[in-house]
């Protein structure tokens, strides 16, 4: 099986730490404006292990098989500061399982999926914080609500009882110039500003945008979470 080298995670989590550093600057914005988080997906525990050593607290797991897997690692090698993150699409039948580990659920993708957590959430007597996903771009292959989907559905969401919602997330087509996906990055910014006018019940601090890929653009662009996993990570190379 071909396995992530553990030991030149630190190297290279300290490169996109100054990458976000220096994107962070040229916006004129503090880097610690921006949270980076590390995704795991597919990496063996070791690799997250490295990280974790070389201060990285917030991980991101798109499968929830695959999280509570590593949950149940990080308990057993006492990572008990790990800040999990919850960034992959949610099948409606599973939002159960979305009820326990997550400081952050970015991926709340349509009304559906808000109304479930609302209730799992309210069955186990929590409170779950949370992001809207918005299809920014339009592809289909993307997840998320279209921005008028959002516009319509917001009043009743930042209601919900048992869901703090926190800001928006979005996904960026691939480019081979990451400057390509400046205007939907732009485009989530201004549609978090007029939900934080509209609706002052969610706080809408929140911005997650930007991986890989593009993530420094993203930051120049106001994003306040990126999600970056190969520039850390390098390619995913195993099924746990």
């Amino acid at each position: 099986m071909i396995v992530a080298d553990a030991s030149i995670v630190r190297q290279k989590l300290e490169l996109v730490r100054e990458r976000i550093a220096v994107a962070a600057q040229r916006a004129g914005r503090s880097a610690d404006e921006v949270k980076l988080v590390a995704v795991s997906k597919l990496q063996p525990f070791y690799a997250i292990e490295e990280a974790y050593a070389a201060g990285q607290r917030d991980f991101g797991e798109n499968r929830l098989e695959e999280l509570w897997q590593k949950v149940e690692l990080a308990n057993e090698h006492g990572l008990d500061e790990i800040r999990w993150h919850m960034i992959g699409s949610i099948q409606s039948r599973k939002t159960p399982q979305v009820i326990g580990p997550f400081v952050l659920v970015h991926s709340v993708d349509r009304e559906k999926i808000a109304d479930r957590l609302d209730r799992d959430a309210g069955n186990a007597g929590r409170m779950l914080d949370v992001l809207l996903e918005v299809n920014v771009s339009g592809e289909a292959s993307k997840h998320g609500f279209t921005p008028e989907a959002l516009r319509n559905a917001a009043g009743r969401l930042v209601a919900l009882p048992n869901l703090r919602i926190h800001g928006l997330m979005t996904m960026a087509p691939i480019a081979e110039d990451a400057e390509e996906v400046r205007p939907v990055f732009r485009s989530l910014r201004t549609l978090r500003d007029e939900m934080a006018q509209e609706h002052s019940l969610g706080d809408w601090t929140e911005l997650s945008m930007g991986m890989t890929q593009d993530f420094e653009v993203a930051v120049e662009e106001g994003a306040t979470i990126v999600r970056v996993g190969s520039a850390i990570f390098g390619p995913r190379p195993c099924q746990l």
